[in-house]
């Protein structure tokens, strides 16, 4: 049998990656979340002067909005329900600005499908 000085089991960039190859790691600061399900989740940011912390931050167990004040976590975002056309048309207009334009609409049709009267010579 043949002996090889290839390396078995291994590839290109295998290894121990420890802080000698990556360099250290830049210090960090872990910030509690609570949402309204009192989920905690504790992202971690890196703790530098210029570093800002959000204010909210969505929690990954059921999406909703996440607070730094445990007692007082941010409310659920409320959901608008489906609007039709036709609820977004009653928004703007009344039920008598409705009758009538419809009423000026059939009119304005009715002239157009009567054909022409002779006029008396």
């Amino acid at each position: 049998m043949a002996t090889s000085s290839a390396i078995r089991g291994s590839r290109v960039g295998a290894g121990p990656m420890g802080e000698d190859e990556r360099g250290e790691a830049a210090p960090r600061v872990f910030v509690s979340f609570w949402c309204a399900n009192l989920h905690e989740t504790r992202p971690s940011f890196v703790k530098d002067s210029t570093t800002v912390v959000p204010d909210t931050w969505d929690c990954p167990r059921c999406g909703l909005p996440a607070g730094q004040d445990q007692s007082n976590p941010p409310p659920a975002p409320r959901n608008e329900p489906y609007k039709t056309h036709l609820a977004y048309v009653k928004e703007r207009r009344s039920a008598e600005d409705g009758a009538a334009i419809l009423d000026e609409a059939l009119t304005a049709l009715r002239r157009r499908r009567t054909p022409a009267q002779p006029t008396p010579a």
